[in-house]
């Protein structure tokens, strides 16, 4: 069974990373134990960061026409900073999962099965 792992955390802190630039190479890949050990057990299916709030848009459509605005603007202090699709047995084990993340310890991890295919 598939599980996505909401990843929140700090926005302001988000909003503080540097930009990327064009010509921005990878950074270096850094030790994350609690990845390194979803990978090894084959549960991890695939990851990543988000850009913070502040460079998304949201995306309606009224009466046939789309509407774009900036944000969304957080009212909160935690924004979804990034995911994790993880594979396991259970929703009871993809929480356990979730509380070894260690952005847990300052934000939260939503975890929520996915339905699809």
């Amino acid at each position: 069974m598939k599980f996505l792992l909401l990843v929140c955390w700090d926005v302001k802190r988000m909003d503080a990373q540097p930009e990327p630039g064009p010509t921005a190479t990878p950074k270096k890949e850094e030790s994350f134990p609690w990845l390194d050990d979803l990978q090894a057990q084959g549960r991890w299916i695939t990851g990543d960061q988000l850009a913070p709030p502040r460079r998304a848009r949201s995306v309606r459509v009224r009466d046939g026409k789309p509407i774009v605005t900036d944000g969304p603007f957080v009212e909160t202090e935690e924004a979804v900073g990034g995911f994790d699709i993880i594979e396991c047995g259970s929703l009871d084990e993809a929480v356990e999962i979730a509380a070894r993340q260690p952005v847990a310890r300052s934000g939260r991890i939503e975890v929520r099965p996915l339905w699809g295919n």
